[in-house]
């Protein structure tokens, strides 16, 4: 039986060894993961599509400290939610929060962010070559966008970054769940300031507060939520799809000489940046049979959506970028009932991201060899920690 996580030793572009053996055995695995518990992950990117929409699978278990868990993270690791109403809650949830992020919202939002990514450029480039696109780039200007949108302090970025990557730990349980109380606290005293201040329509939070219905927790506990999730994933999509595109030959220069070519480059960022071994985390609500193998209610099942997008099955050559491909949609931001609200708004960051610095630097290239560069291990979205270019 294999242990999570796998290891990737043939570099941060491929998958691990093992997951492409498991691959080629079938779609569902019997594995233990890094907390030594036992769980199914489903690789195969049919699978994980069909199981993604099945309402047979949830975050909640009727018996929360009896769950097989992931990892150590709080938010993430293990159960969430009440088992008896986590459907409901969920409706609930989005029916609050899709308003905000509409893709109507979202495209107002598209000069905002294209001033931001020019502003965060000509501060790079009068800093001169080399630089460091983590910092200078791929880690401000998402968290500036969502601390527009939520209406998120900006000077606050340092604190709630900390907390963010606490409550993302998936090696130490106490820390993680220190950073979501620190972020949930910071977030009810945000909405006691958005009610104090009287301007419902200010922004996300200020709406969420205004909202009939709505308490400070729960307001505090949307806000943090989409702090967190509208920031995170998009740092790393934005170092990640440079590093893919700056190590395939050609990649950048084409998409430089032909900028109509950034939808697609964007989806196939998506598609790539995760490579999978992990998953989303799901429990059984009932007995089933899934492709073939008996799974007993609470299991703990693994939707692998990173091992999926690089399912030889729907995407012939897996680990090669090219975004003239025609090949199936990725499953990065999920699918079905809980697809990811944020889709919009992280499609938008990204082209404008790579529209611009393809522009901006089309001689752009790595600083360091590929195989130096530096990745952080303990939080859950594993991105880099430092991306050094020149030009």
């Amino acid at each position: 039986m294999s242990t999570l996580p796998f290891k990737q030793s043939d570099g941060p572009l491929r998958r691990a060894p093992e997951l492409r053996e498991l691959q080629k055995q079938g779609p569902v695995h019997a594995v233990t993961t890094a907390v030594g518990d036992p769980a199914w992950l489903v690789t195969g990117y049919e699978e994980v599509r069909r199981l993604l929409a099945d309402d047979r699978f949830g975050r909640a278990h009727p018996e929360p400290e009896r769950a097989s868990r992931s990892g150590e993270s709080a938010l993430f690791g293990g159960p969430l939610g009440d088992f008896d109403t986590e459907q409901n809650d969920h409706r609930r949830m989005r029916a609050l929060l899709q308003p905000h992020f509409s893709p109507k919202r979202m495209r107002a939002l598209r000069p905002r962010i294209e001033a931001l990514t020019a502003s965060l450029l000509d501060e790079m480039e009068a800093a001169g070559s080399p630089a460091d696109l983590h910092s200078a780039l791929a880690l401000p200007l998402p968290i500036a966008v969502i601390c527009e949108l939520l209406g998120v302090p900006y000077d606050d970025r340092d604190r709630f970054r900390a907390w963010s990557q606490a409550a993302a730990d998936v090696t130490d349980r106490a820390r993680s769940e220190q950073g979501l109380a620190d972020l949930f606290r910071y977030g009810r005293d945000l909405v006691a300031r958005k009610r104090a201040e009287g301007d419902p329509d200010a922004d996300v939070i200020s709406r969420l507060a205004a909202t009939e219905g709505v308490g400070d927790d729960e307001a505090a506990m949307l806000g943090m939520s989409l702090l967190f999730a509208g920031h995170e994933t998009t740092v790393t999509a934005i170092g990640m799809g440079t590093l893919w595109m700056m190590s395939t030959p050609g990649q950048w220069q084409a998409l430089a000489a032909d900028p109509s070519r950034v939808d697609a480059t964007v989806e196939e960022i998506l598609r790539g940046f995760g490579l999978g071994g992990g998953g989303l985390v799901r429990y059984a609500r009932t007995d089933l049979d899934m492709e073939g193998v008996p799974v007993r209610a609470g299991d703990l099942v693994l939707l692998d959506t990173g091992a999926a997008n690089h399912d030889p099955a729907a995407y012939p050559e897996p680990e090669r970028f090219d975004p003239g491909s025609p090949v199936a949609a990725h499953l990065s931001f999920g699918h079905g009932p809980r697809y990811c609200m944020g889709a919009p708004l992280a499609r938008i960051e990204l082209s404008v991201v790579f529209a611009q610095l393809v522009t901006r630097f089309p001689t752009m290239r790595l600083g360091r060899p590929l195989e130096e560069m530096t990745f952080d291990p303990k939080t859950l979205t594993g991105g880099l920690t430092a991306l050094p270019v020149t030009w």
